[in-house]
């Protein structure tokens, strides 16, 4: 968001209460309704489903200044999903018609809404270019460099840390704990990455896009 659009936002929002919730917290629940929109101010929350076996498969990662979920407050859908604290957060709740009157009245809000859609799709997209590839490695690494792009600590070398272990990327990739970790070993022998304690540090961006690219 550009510093207009920020301010008109946290305007809106700011006459609703804040409220805290802890790290594992559930905000929205697989099958609940809900006529809320949250604005989150700190912390991350992660957008996930189920599979059959139990697997958890992260959909999306919201970080400040996004507000959710979207979909419900103006389609009106069933909600599908779970919405859960990745970390601890700092959010405020506002009532879907209120949310949706005030894009209405706000096109540059709505515009920057929309444009932020539009990235999202785009990262969707690009998850199903390796995904529908078949290379495990390639949907790892592409899921590494999302992360690095969105949340994690760049370094004037060209470096990027993340704090994620092994499971949180599994279940961001979509892939078992067993096959992030064989693969992550591969990447840490291509001295590509290095992994110590829940933090993963991809050592040069650009030498790992050029080998993510010639992954598919």
């Amino acid at each position: 968001m550009d510093t207009t659009v920020t301010n008109t936002v946290e305007l809106f929002f700011s006459q609703y209460r804040l409220r805290k919730y802890s790290k594992g917290q559930i905000l929205i629940l697989n099958g609940d309704d809900t006529d809320f929109v949250y604005y989150l101010t700190s912390g991350r929350v992660k957008q996930y489903d189920i599979t059959y076996r139990g697997d958890e498969i992260i959909l999306n990662v919201f970080k400040p200044p996004a507000f959710f979920p979207m979909s419900l407050a103006i389609n009106k859908t069933s909600n599908l999903y779970t919405f859960e604290a990745e970390t601890d957060v700092e959010l405020r709740q506002a009532p879907a018609d209120d949310v949706v009157q005030f894009l209405k009245n706000s096109p540059e809000v709505t515009f920057d809404l929309l444009s932020r859609v539009y990235r999202g799709l785009d990262g969707l997209l690009g998850r199903m270019t390796y995904l529908m590839s078949g290379s495990a490695k390639g949907r790892l690494m592409y899921e590494i460099l999302i992360a690095c792009r969105r949340f994690g600590k760049q370094t004037t070398g060209g470096s990027c840390i993340i704090e994620m272990n092994e499971t949180d990327l599994a279940a961001r990739a979509g892939l078992t704990r067993e096959t992030v970790s064989r693969e992550m070993k591969k990447l840490i022998d291509d001295n590509l990455v290095a992994l110590q304690h829940g933090k993963v540090t991809v050592k040069n961006i650009p030498q790992f896009e050029e080998k993510l690219g010639k992954v598919i």
